[in-house]
C-alpha cells in the first residue's frame, strides 16, 4: 500500500480521499526540516501547502519518494530541478483556487477605485469625511491584463461583466483565444499606455521577474491603479512606492510581496496603498477544493499511474494509464535495448508510432523510451528525470506519428543517430498486452525482451548454432528461448538468446572467439 505524508495543515477531506483510494496517510504538520528529514524516507508521497520547503537536502533523504503534491498553484517552496533529478513528480492544483484568486483581484480593484480601506478607517474613527473620498467608476475603464491564463481569463470575464474594456498581454495568447475571451491582444508597451487599471496573473520566472520595473512603471498612464494577486517579485516594490509618492500611480493593491511573510515594507503607510496577507486562495471553498484535488491527483498517480497537473512530466490521465501501460513497457524495453547496444556518441533519437499506438498520447511513450535508454548512464533513472539526462547529453529527441497501417496492428520504432549512421529497433504488442521485438538494426526478428539475454551478430553458416550451444552448455548456461534473424542466406545473422543466468565476461570472450562471430553482448531487461 502506498504511503503519503501530509506535512502542512490541510482540509480533512484530503486524508479521507487518500484512505478511500487505498493509500495509507499520516498527518504530521509543523515539523522542522531536520525532523522532516528523519521521517521522509518511509513515504511514497508528500502533500504540502506553502509551509513545507521541499529542498534538495530534504529530497536526498526521501529514498522512497515518488510524488510531491502542492495543494495550490505556487511551487516556490519546491526545488523542481532537484525533484526531477531525483525522479520525483511534482504536481500542483492550478484550478482549485482560480475563482477565489480572481475574485480577490476584482475586490482589490474595487477597493482601490473607491478607497474603501481608508474610508472605513476614517468613518470608524468618528469622522464623516464624505468629500475626502472621491473615487472613480470602473465602468468604461480599460483593464490591462498581464497574463491571460486560467485566472487571468476569469478576471477578464468578470471585468467584461462590469462593462470594462480589457486589453491583454500574454506571449502565449492566440488570436483565436483572445476573440473567445472577448479581449484585445496588446504588446506590453501598448497595455501600459492604455490601461486605467492593471492586474497581474502570471507566474514568477526569469522572464516575468520585475515585469513592472521602474522603466515600465514610467510608461504607464498617469493615474493608473495596479493590483497584484499573483506572485511577489513581478513588481519593483521600490519603484512602485516612488510612483505612488509622486502621484503618477493613483493606487496599488498587493496581496503578494517579494519577501513573505511581509512583516515590514517601505510600501506600508504609503498613501493610496492597500495590502493583504496573501489571501488570494483564502476562502473556505478554495481550501477544500485544493485539498480534494491534490489528494485525488496523488492517489491516481500512486495507485494507477495517472499524472495530472505535473510540472516536470507529461500528463497522463487515470483512464489513459492502463491502456498505455503495455505500450510504455514496450517502449522502455526498446529504449533499453538500443541503449545497451548503441549508446556511444549518440546525437539524436527518433520515436515513431504507427497503427493503434498512433492514436494514443505519445509523450508517456517517449518518456518510457528515454527511461530505458538512459538506464545505461544512471541506475536511478525513470520517466521524470530521463528527459533531463537526455538534454544534458545534447540528445535531440524527435517524435513522429504515422497514420499508415503496416505489417502489425501497432508498432513503436526507436532510431538513434550514431557516428556509424542511424540504428533502429522496433516492436509491437501481442494480444495488446505482451511486448515483442520485431526488428533489430534492419533485421527482422521476433523475440521477447526479458531477463538475461545474449545478443550475437555472426556469419550465417552451417554448424554455428551447434558450436554456440555446446559452448554455453559446457559453461552450465541453460538456454530459455532462441530467436534468429538474418539479412540474406549466408549473410549477416542476429541471435537473441534468453538464458537462465547472466553470462560472465570469461564466457563472453569464449563466444566471441567462435568462428564467424562478429559481436557478442550480454543484455539485461
Amino acid at each position: 500500500m502506498p504511503k503519503v505524508l501530509i506535512s502542512d495543515k490541510m482540509d480533512p477531506q484530503a486524508a479521507k480521499i487518500f484512505r478511500e483510494r487505498g493509500v495509507e496517510v499520516d498527518e504530521i504538520t509543523g515539523k522542522t526540516p531536520d525532523e522532516l528529514k528523519a521521517i521522509i524516507g518511509q513515504y511514497d508521497g508528500l502533500a504540502i501547502r506553502s509551509s513545507t520547503k521541499v529542498t534538495k537536502d530534504i529530497l536526498e533523504h526521501a529514498t522512497n519518494l515518488k510524488v510531491v503534491g502542492r495543494a495550490g498553484i505556487g511551487v516556490d517552496n519546491v526545488d523542481i530541478p532537484a525533484s526531477s533529478a531525483k525522479g520525483v513528480v511534482v504536481m500542483n492544483t492550478p484550478f482549485g483556487n482560480s475563482i477565489t484568486t480572481a475574485e480577490h483581484a476584482i475586490a482589490l480593484m474595487f477597493a482601490l477605485a473607491r478607497d474603501l480601506p481608508e474610508a472605513d478607517k476614517s468613518t470608524q474613527a468618528g469622522k464623516w469625511e464624505k468629500n475626502r473620498f472621491m473615487g472613480v467608476e470602473v465602468t468604461g475603464k480599460t483593464l490591462g491584463l498581464i497574463g491571460a491564463g486560467n485566472i487571468g481569463s476569469i478576471v477578464a470575464d468578470r471585468a467584461l461583466g462590469l462593462r470594462m474594456k480589457v486589453v491583454a498581454y500574454d506571449p502565449f495568447l492566440t488570436d483565436e483565444r483572445a476573440i473567445e475571451l472577448g479581449v484585445t491582444k496588446a504588446t506590453l508597451d501598448e497595455l501600459l499606455a492604455r490601461a486605467d487599471f492593471i492586474t497581474l496573473h502570471t507566474p514568477l520566472t526569469e522572464q516575468t521577474r520585475n515585469i513592472l520595473s521602474a522603466e515600465n512603471l514610467a510608461k504607464t498612464k498617469k493615474g493608473v491603479r495596479i493590483v497584484n494577486c499573483a506572485r511577489g517579485g513581478l513588481i519593483d516594490e521600490a519603484a512602485l512606492k516612488e510612483g505612488l509618492d509622486s502621484g503618477h500611480i493613483a493606487g496599488a493593491a498587493l496581496d503578494v510581496f517579494v519577501t513573505e511573510p511581509a512583516k515590514e515594507s517601505p510600501l506600508f503607510g504609503t498613501p493610496n496603498f492597500i495590502s493583504t496577507p496573501h489571501l488570494g486562495a483564502s476562502t473556505t471553498e478554495a481550501q477544500v477544493n485544493v485539498a480534494i484535488q491534490v489528494a485525488e491527483q496523488m492517489a491516481d498517480f500512486l495507485v494507477s499511474g495517472g499524472v495530472t497537473n505535473a510540472l516536470n512530466m507529461p500528463s497522463l490521465s487515470a483512464e489513459e494509464a492502463p491502456k498505455l501501460k503495455p505500450y510504455m513497457a514496450l517502449a522502455e524495453k526498446l529504449g533499453s535495448l538500443v541503449g545497451q547496444l548503441a549508446h556511444d556518441a549518440l546525437t539524436g533519437l527518433a520515436i515513431e508510432v504507427e497503427g493503434a499506438a498512433a492514436e494514443l498520447n505519445q509523450k508517456p511513450i517517449t518518456g518510457a523510451v528515454l527511461a530505458g535508454l538512459m538506464r545505461v548512464y544512471s541506475d536511478t533513472v525513470n520517466m521524470v528525470n530521463a528527459p533531463g539526462l537526455a538534454k544534458e547529453r545534447g540528445l535531440d529527441v524527435r517524435e513522429v506519428r504515422h497514420d499508415r497501417e503496416g505489417d502489425y496492428h501497432t508498432l513503436v520504432r526507436v532510431t538513434v543517430d550514431t557516428k556509424a549512421g542511424p540504428k533502429s529497433v522496433a516492436g509491437t504488442l501481442f494480444g495488446n498486452a505482451s511486448p515483442r521485438l520485431t526488428e533489430i538494426f534492419g533485421i527482422k526478428v521476433e523475440a521477447d525482451l526479458d531477463g538475461a539475454m545474449l545478443y550475437i551478430v555472426n556469419e550465417d553458416a552451417p554448424g554455428f548454432i551447434g558450436r554456440l550451444g555446446t559452448t554455453l552448455g559446457e559453461a552450465g548456461v541453460n538456454i530459455g528461448t532462441f530467436h534468429l534473424g538474418r539479412r540474406t542466406a549466408g549473410g549477416e545473422a542476429v541471435l537473441l538468446l534468453s538464458v537462465d543466468t547472466r553470462v560472465d565476461e570469461a564466457l563472453l570472450a569464449k563466444v566471441q572467439g567462435l568462428p564467424g562471430v562478429k559481436q557478442v553482448k550480454a543484455l539485461g531487461f
